[in-house]
């Protein structure tokens, strides 16, 4: 497999590095194991920033559930700050109401965007940037309160985070991963009690107890959840695939349940029959079925590909080319054929494309005629004009 793009200017350990700044000691320290306070010089507000939140509140015609509102730790009802509307001819309800938005905001209110990464483009970009440097899939809400706002009682989530504060400030203590929550509720001692400053971050692994202070200024933040895949989750796919095999699909003796030892005589066979087909199982093909399944399965990355569908027709042998900004090309082999994974969806080839594939997935530009070595002057001229149309490429005359 080749992961593609350019190893020199990946934005992909990029993005890791502006949340946890020295990556393999993240890793080899605190991924999955500890909290963690960086101080990053470079800022988040190109992410968040008030403008930009005026921005999306008032001119993109949002909806439910993409926002709320939160005042002492409670979900406003969302019918003091939605409205109706009419798409077409077509009545909507759950638009945001910016005025009456902004009146609750004064009064004390937490905006939260919800899922941002879907609709605002920098998040969506660090967003997938993030999923492929950690091999998890992560989903970003941001929070913006006002001053003198109560702050979150202690609590823990179900996944790994990143706060990233973007800008004013937001106190918060972090307790050792996997204790008690009513122990820190009660004033056990955090492991890391900070001022989260513009630019800074925390991580925060899975069932770590955490809570944010009330903060005297507007706090804006964003809290990327990593939607960790465990090794249980693979195992459990494997068993059930081998579980479904029709060789247990016969149904339970009639009144098994009045003989618990001829059931348990019973149950100890297929057990040994299910050890035994999964011993058999190929740990190659689980591997490049999760990868695959990874790979096919991000958010997709193909903006301005209908411009480039226009351009299909004018390419030639000298027009010149790029990898589209964040798009994905991991080659796989598959019996005779080949699989290239673009992030979001797949490409099945004749397996002879290997060679001039991969020469396409380590370029970051180049121009249709440089695949002369792998293919005649027609047969390299429609295979860009298929990666343009796939949005792998795009055409950069």
């Amino acid at each position: 497999m080749n992961p593609g793009g350019d190893p020199g200017v990946s934005p992909r350990p990029l993005a890791l590095h502006r949340c946890v700044g020295d990556v393999e000691a993240f890793l080899r320290e605190h991924w999955g194991r500890w909290p963690l306070h960086h101080r990053s010089g470079d800022g988040f507000d190109d992410l968040l920033s008030l403008e930009s939140l005026d921005h999306i509140l008032t001119t993109m015609s949002l909806r439910l559930p993409a926002f709320r509102l939160v005042m002492d730790g409670t979900t406003l009802p969302t019918s003091s700050y939605t409205k109706s509307g009419r798409t077409g001819s077509q009545p909507v309800t759950g638009f945001v109401d910016p005025p009456r938005m902004y009146e609750l905001f004064r009064q004390g209110a937490t905006i939260v965007l919800q899922g941002v990464h879907r609709f605002w483009p920098p998040v969506a970009g660090l967003s997938r940037h993030l999923d492929l440097a950690l091999g998890h899939p992560t989903q970003v809400n941001a929070y913006v309160t006002p001053p003198g706002s109560r702050g979150l009682a202690v609590h823990r989530d179900t996944h790994d985070v990143f706060v990233l504060q973007a800008f004013g400030s937001k106190h918060w203590d972090a307790w050792a991963p996997g204790s008690p929550v009513a122990d820190a509720a009660a004033g056990a001692d955090p492991v890391l009690s900070v001022e989260l400053q513009p630019g800074e971050s925390l991580y925060l692994p899975v069932n770590t107890p955490h809570a944010a202070r009330t903060q005297d200024v507007v706090s804006g933040h964003l809290t990327v959840g990593i939607q960790s895949t465990s090794w249980g989750d693979v195992l459990r796919e494997v068993a059930r695939r081998v579980a479904d095999d029709e060789a247990f699909a016969e149904r339970l003796p009639a009144a098994f349940h009045e003989d618990p030892e001829a059931f348990a005589t019973a149950v100890r066979d297929r057990l040994e029959e299910l050890l035994l087909r999964l011993g058999k199982v190929d740990p190659g093909d689980v591997a490049r079925a999760r990868i695959r399944s990874f790979l096919t399965s991000r958010p997709s990355a193909i903006d301005g590909t209908l411009a480039g569908l226009i351009e299909l027709g004018s390419i030639t042998d000298t027009t010149a080319v790029r990898r589209r900004e964040g798009t994905v090309c991991v080659l796989m082999a598959d019996g005779d054929h080949l699989l290239a994974l673009l992030g979001d969806r797949e490409l099945r080839m004749p397996g002879e494309l290997m060679d001039v594939m991969r020469f396409v997935a380590e370029q970051t530009r180049f121009r249709t005629v440089d695949l002369g070595a792998f293919l005649d002057p027609e047969s390299r001229v429609v295979l860009v004009r298929r990666l343009v149309r796939e949005g792998l490429l795009e055409v950069t005359r």
